[in-house]
């Protein structure tokens, strides 16, 4: 696999080791009132896993080469 395919599949990982994701909806109208919500919790992120690390090691696993650029200096990262 190619350097950028593995930095793109290795991103979402990376961004669930940071913290939970998911959101929370609540809504009311004339047939009552309803909620909904999800949340992700990775076991990366329960285990206290670095982000980077987790990137870095993911990257180098499927294309044999290390990441273009670190995972903090990627334009699209919000840790």
């Amino acid at each position: 696999m190619s350097v950028e395919r593995a930095e793109d599949a290795c991103f979402e990982r990376a961004r669930l080791a940071a913290g939970p994701r998911g959101f929370v909806a609540v809504g009311a109208g004339s047939g009552g009132a309803g909620t909904k919500a999800r949340l992700s919790i990775s076991s990366d992120y329960v285990l206290g896993r670095d982000p980077s690390a987790l990137y870095d090691a993911c990257v180098y696993q499927k294309s044999g080469q290390p990441p273009r650029q670190p995972l903090y200096t990627r334009r699209d990262w919000k840790g």
